[in-house]
């Protein structure tokens, strides 16, 4: 466990503010243990809105299971991520992660840029149904993470994103290589930890995705019976 994991998992949590944007209750919040203070959102499940197609009290679940494909597939592109108890219950809570004021991120979503790409595969790997470009966070040191990954791993296909650059392109080796090895991670997860975030039926659904895309060796289409993209857009 690394001092920042510790500090987020042991850390007194305060909540300091409140991200009014947000449809669910996303706090702003810091942990505090042995003097050191880690910045970090804190999404209670009590405050998560109701969706018809997503069970209810499961978004932090999610969240937490997008952190840990992103680890499986060694792309490290979503911040730290754990679910503890706060002040207002059970929660996800999330490292914050300073932007890169100087990127305009009106521009930089559509460009052909490697660390998009890898987002997008990421995406149709989790069946992300609300990639905006506001969920892009490019970090000053030139790394990029992804937050908001609440509506995911639906067993129906469901992708909505504003990284459609690479639809239909050929993925490569190296990605295809990663995806095996998430494959191989799936079918030995002995722990069944992906199974208590996500339902059996999600946890085959995206299994078969990941088969999919290994086998089409190339990034997936929109779909043509549902909005290829989020609503508003950023």
């Amino acid at each position: 466990m690394s001092n920042v994991e510790k500090i987020l998992a042991d850390g007194e949590l305060i909540v300091t503010g409140r991200l009014i944007d947000a449809s669910n209750a996303t706090l702003l919040a810091q942990c505090t243990l042995d003097n050191e203070i880690v910045k970090c959102i804190y999404k209670p499940i009590a405050g998560e809105r109701p969706l018809w197609d997503f069970q209810d009290g499961n978004l932090a679940q999610r969240e937490f299971a997008a952190y840990l494909i992103s680890e499986y597939l060694e792309m490290h592109i979503v911040p730290l991520t754990i679910l503890r108890d706060g002040p207002f219950g059970i929660g996800m809570v999330q490292e914050w992660i300073d932007i890169d004021q100087d990127i305009d991120l009106a521009e930089f979503f559509s460009q052909d840029d490697p660390q998009l790409r890898k987002m997008a595969l990421f995406d149709a790997v989790i069946n992300n149904t609300d990639r905006k470009i506001g969920h892009l966070l490019p970090h000053p040191d030139g790394r990029l993470f992804g937050c908001d990954h609440g509506v995911t791993f639906h067993h129906e296909y469901k992708l909505r994103t504003v990284l459609w650059q690479w639809a239909g392109s050929d993925l490569t080796e190296d990605e295809i290589s990663s995806l095996q090895a998430l494959q191989e991670i799936l079918e030995t997860d002995e722990s069944g930890t992906l199974q208590s975030l996500i339902t059996q039926t999600e946890l085959l659904s995206l299994k078969s995705r990941i088969d999919a895309l290994i086998k089409d060796r190339s990034f997936p289409l929109p779909s043509t019976d549902w909005p290829a993209i989020p609503w508003p857009a950023f």
